[in-house]
């Protein structure tokens, strides 16, 4: 690279007045790739920012690069260049057989030769990168690496405003829902959101999911699902990826009667791709979701009462039976420790360990409720004994997404038990989103709204002694 300095100072000024022009992140994020770019002769530009993890890179901005490139998967900060983590800028002269380089085939396929990375540093950590791409082999001059590392912490400097921006909108809108609200005390899991969404729901989603502290990346690969000679021709991009649960999410709002072309491209991709796994959430799906924590539509329907018995009084008390003397036999001769979570368990709880015949110690959590953008999971009430060395059993009233179970037993296994099982008296397998595994099941059932036996409805319902569905109005 035979660049001017003058040259590279011209393009500092723009990406300066870029900055300051008073556009969203991404807008300010995508101009500013174009100026890097064309200003260092190269054919592309990205700005990347790392989640609070460390382990993701997630596009705020881009420019003269395919979407095949840009959404070719998750980029793990870890084996995609991993010396730009330790502040190092990164040199690339033959990405299709670079070891460094997470998906070398797609820099193949989109003649992608040359690629150079330098950190976004916001000392002492790196929280972003910017790369650079050329369809030649390039090598680094000092006078090169000057204006990237001054292009990079001007993007730190975005990014440290855009976060501020998201902060302060959040504390507005604590502020408007109750004067008296406590102002948040620590940023959701991935601090920075740049975002935009293409649907409302896939922000009420994403809320869902910060919520739960699950990490979250919204549309990181295109899949190809036909190829017009050398060309892809037709490609799908799934709203979410999950990184901790492996598994793309797919939302959509349309009725079910004409969900059938997304149907048809989900089964396309599973059978085209069998190890991706992936979760076709339709808008009653969703809306039972958010339902669940007193969002969207059904959070707000009429019921008028119980539509028919699930299960009788009789049916559940020999359940409970059954499971104490399994769990009896497989804990003989130990003391465990039971923990619930109220207040839903109580009644089924209490039945239980009045069957189990080993000693038993029980303790209880509480654990705040969805409560919209910007909040997370949190545990008002913790257990008041220490269960280092014991022999565990979380016991659950239901279990649907397991987002909720997974959350409570990460938080138990950091107090280091010497075992930890779980024990439900109602699994909904069809709404499962968390793969955790459940020990001891007492029924499973189909995906109604059930109430009944601890379970309520808006606070009601819980004293009946039987366990039915609603009927809604």
């Amino acid at each position: 690279m035979t660049t001017s300095r003058g040259h590279y100072y011209a393009g500092i000024q723009q990406i300066a007045a870029i900055a300051n022009a008073g556009l969203t992140l991404r807008r300010t994020c995508n101009a500013a790739a174009k100026v890097i770019a064309t200003s260092m002769d190269m054919n592309g530009c990205r700005v990347l920012l790392l989640n609070a993890k460390k382990e993701y890179l997630t596009t705020v901005g881009a420019f003269g690069l395919s979407d095949l490139y840009l959404r070719k998967g998750p980029l793990d900060a870890r084996k995609s260049l991993p010396e730009v983590l330790e502040g190092q800028i990164a040199v690339v002269t033959h990405a299709p057989s670079d070891a460094r380089l997470q998906h070398p085939e797609i820099a193949e396929s989109q003649h992608v030769i040359s690629i150079i990375a330098a950190p976004i540093i916001r000392k002492p950590d790196t929280i972003g990168e910017l790369r650079v791409y050329s369809r030649q082999s390039r090598t680094l001059s000092e006078l090169d690496a000057e204006f990237l590392r001054s292009a990079a912490n001007i993007c730190a400097v975005l990014f440290d405003r855009a976060e501020l921006t998201q902060f302060k909108d959040r504390v507005k809108k604590s502020c408007a829902k109750a004067s008296s609200a406590a102002l948040p005390t620590r940023m959701p899991v991935t601090s920075l959101k740049p975002t935009e969404f293409a649907h409302e729901s896939e922000a009420e989603f994403a809320n869902l999911l910060d919520f739960y502290q699950i990490e979250w990346l919204y549309e990181p690969r295109s899949f190809p699902l036909a190829w017009n000679g050398d060309g892809v021709s037709q490609m799908f991009t799934p709203d979410f990826y999950l990184p901790e649960l492996d598994m793309y999410i797919e939302l959509t709002t349309m009725k079910q009667d004409l969900i059938t072309a997304k149907n048809r491209k989900v089964r396309k991709l599973r059978e085209m791709y069998p190890d991706i796994n992936i979760r076709l959430l339709t808008r009653k799906d969703f809306t039972r979701l958010l339902s669940k924590y007193g969002y969207g539509p059904m959070g707000d329907a009429k019921l008028e009462g119980v539509g028919r018995v699930l299960y009788s009084q009789t049916q559940i008390q020999r359940r409970v039976r059954s499971l104490a003397r399994r769990i009896s036999k497989d804990y003989a001769g130990q003391r465990i420790v039971i923990i619930g979570v109220l207040k839903g368990v109580m009644c089924f709880m209490s039945d239980l360990m009045q069957h189990i015949s080993i000693p038993v110690k029980i303790d209880y959590m509480d654990i705040s409720h969805y409560g919209g953008e910007g909040e997370i999971v949190k545990i008002t009430r913790d257990l008041d004994s220490s269960i280092a060395g014991e022999h565990v059993l979380m016991v659950e009233d239901i279990v649907d997404t397991g987002m909720t179970l997974n959350y409570v037993l990460s938080h138990l296994a950091s107090h280091k038990p010497s075992t930890l099982r779980v024990c439900t008296l109602l699994d909904r397998k069809a709404r499962r989103l968390a793969n955790v595994k459940l020990d001891y099941v007492g029924f499973e059932i189909p995906d109604e709204f059930v109430v009944g036996y601890g379970l309520d409805y808006k606070d009601e319902y819980r004293n009946l002694p039987f366990i039915g569905v609603l009927k809604q109005d």
